[in-house]
């Protein structure tokens, strides 16, 4: 059984306070592709709520990938997950664009999701 862990704003915004980052688990999207999966929502949706409480906040959206293709192809794809996620919280939930830097690593920095 598979166990999704989605953080809450405030444990968001808790990490970011304790460590200067934080890694949100919940955004999805197809192989190869860069469209946000609608069951990222919640995920957003937690984003939005931490970003509106806290105004000042200003954070890099880093985009990742796994490592099949090319390092050139994943590293464009990474950015253009982060762009997707930007757009995203600019356009549904009214996050000034000024407050978001995208910026894509590819396969360099991988996170490992907990199951």
């Amino acid at each position: 059984m598979n166990q999704q862990i989605v953080a809450d704003a405030s444990s968001l915004e808790n990490s970011i306070k304790e460590t200067g980052k934080v890694a949100v688990y919940g955004i999805y999207f197809d192989t190869d592709k860069s469209v946000i999966k609608p069951e990222s929502e919640s995920s957003l949706n937690e984003i939005a709520k931490m970003l509106n409480a806290n105004h000042a906040l200003k954070v890099y959206v880093v985009g990742h990938t796994d490592n099949v293709g090319s390092f050139d192809h994943n590293l464009k794809l990474s950015k253009d997950r982060a762009d997707a996620v930007v757009k995203e919280l600019v356009g549904k939930y009214s996050i000034n664009a000024d407050r978001l830097r995208p910026f894509g690593v590819g396969p360099v920095a991988p996170l490992h999701q907990i199951k």
